[in-house]
């Protein structure tokens, strides 16, 4: 027989004060997603997905990396099956799934797109394919109808600066959503293979229709771009590193280190770091000039498996929680910047638990009264973004600095299906400080603390990011 109602009212919800929280201070709230991998062109032309594979599993190594540990054959997973069949195979997974975070997204997403409260297995799979499929169909489930249904206001895209943005220019007169890119310039100080890096300065050199001979061409190069984002609504910046590199200026010659670059030379590990490090600080002094908001995604070990990595390419699946150090890099580089007052409201992002504290306690040196929560520890992200790390994360920050001024959750996802994880953030928020209430350890304030819950929710990254 089939379980039904698994996804109820009070799902996660632990007592009738979470309840209350919930249900009258977050449910409603718009979804601000400052952070994801959506495809402005999907949104731009109101894509309608063929199946719910399409939207589902495409591209979703979180479903993947599953997948492969239950055994199931590649073909079913990135191969040539079709979407069909992969989604029976994804059917036959989910039930083995239980205790990882994929068993509550699976069916939190059934039931608020598509009404579907039954335990997905491989015996309903083919139902389920099929009714999801159909609605797919239907107007109400393009790109747009999707967003709709989770009530997204905004949504940040992460763009190279080779992008021609034309996507969220045919946007930008949407009255519903807006479509705002971000500044993603990783590839432009990836100085560890010489051949890769050149091939993308050929690319940047076209982009702006100046050849990049020197250091200092680059960085005018990068600007140009930094200028031409920010003309077409562009107001963060994002960076994926394994750790943030600091060194002191003139350490080396940077610029040397360029020309070393374009006679097709290698770097060892000092100079490659250095040349990030002096990219970095370039790039953060424009964004703060611009009055922008600057991400640091920390802590990713990435493409781990070499055989599966030449096989099917990056970000299928392979990348893991590193171990690197942080805090003594991470706070000169920030003093840097502050020094110098031109330390741009920052975002750092951690995905070691280990280093919690190190991030939570790092973020209050740099808090200078000039505006509410500058520096974020931001949300728990990728191997993280589940239950127990969202609560890790949330403990943390009120441990050490102050949750009431945390800017809250976003999806970091390639899928058009992945908002309820901003209900699933708010239901882990409001059980939280409800079991406080129980415990003694918070009064029963419903107004003030609901208030608390609302701005995490939406109210603070509102007046947070300059959109």
């Amino acid at each position: 027989m089939a379980i039904k109602n698994f996804i109820h009212e009070d799902f996660l919800l632990q007592n009738s004060f979470a309840s209350r929280l919930y249900h009258d201070y977050a449910k409603d709230l718009p979804i601000i997603d400052y952070h994801n991998h959506l495809s402005p062109e999907k949104i731009a032309e109101d894509y309608r997905f063929d199946n719910i594979s399409e939207v589902w599993l495409h591209g979703d190594h979180y479903k993947w990396r599953a997948m492969r540990t239950l055994g199931i054959d590649e073909k079913y997973i990135t191969g040539n099956a079709s979407d069909s069949e992969k989604f029976m195979k994804w059917g036959e997974t989910v039930p083995y799934t239980v205790r990882n975070p994929l068993y509550h997204w699976t069916h939190l997403e059934l039931k608020r797109y598509f009404n579907i409260d039954v335990l997905l297995d491989q015996n309903n799979a083919e139902e389920i394919y099929n009714t999801c499929s159909q609605n797919l169909q239907s107007p109400d489930y393009s790109t747009m109808g999707l967003l709709e249904k989770m009530k997204v206001e905004v949504v940040c895209t992460t763009d190279d600066p080779l992008d021609t943005l034309e996507y969220h220019k045919k946007a930008s007169n949407n009255d519903l959503l807006k479509l705002l890119p971000a500044f993603r310039p990783d590839k432009a100080y990836a100085v560890e293979n010489t051949t890769v890096f050149l091939e993308y300065l050929g690319k940047l050199e076209e982009v702006v229709s100046a050849s990049i001979h020197t250091y200092t061409d680059l960085l005018d190069a990068l600007e140009s771009r930094i200028d031409y984002f920010h003309e077409n609504g562009c107001r963060l910046a994002d960076h994926g590193l394994d750790y943030l590199p600091y060194y002191k200026s003139e350490t080396f010659n940077v610029s040397k280190i360029f020309s070393s670059l374009k006679t097709g030379e290698s770097l060892n590990s000092d100079e490659v770091a250095y040349f990030k490090s002096e990219v970095l600080k370039f790039l953060s002094k424009c964004y703060h000039e611009k009055g922008w908001v600057q991400q640091f995604h920390l802590g990713a070990l990435r493409n781990n498996n070499q055989r599966m990595l030449q096989q099917l390419g990056p970000d299928t699946g392979f990348d893991s929680i590193g171990d690197f150090s942080q805090a003594s890099s991470l706070g000169n580089f920030l003093n840097y910047l502050d020094s110098t007052d031109q330390l741009a409201k920052t975002i750092i992002y951690n995905l070691n638990p280990a280093d919690n504290e190190v991030i939570a306690a790092m973020i209050g040196n740099f808090n200078d009264g000039s505006v509410k929560g500058k520096i974020q520890f931001g949300s728990a992200w990728w191997f993280l973004d589940q239950k127990d790390g969202m609560e890790k994360q949330l403990n943390t920050l009120s441990n050490i600095g102050l949750l009431s001024c945390f800017i809250g959750m976003l999806t970091d996802s390639r899928s058009f299906l992945s908002f309820p994880r901003h209900e699933y953030f708010r239901r882990v928020l409001c059980n939280l400080i409800g079991k406080d209430v129980a415990n003694g350890e918070l009064p029963e304030d419903e107004k003030w603390l609901g208030k608390i819950v609302s701005d995490i929710c939406y109210h603070n990254a509102k007046a947070y990011f300059p959109f």
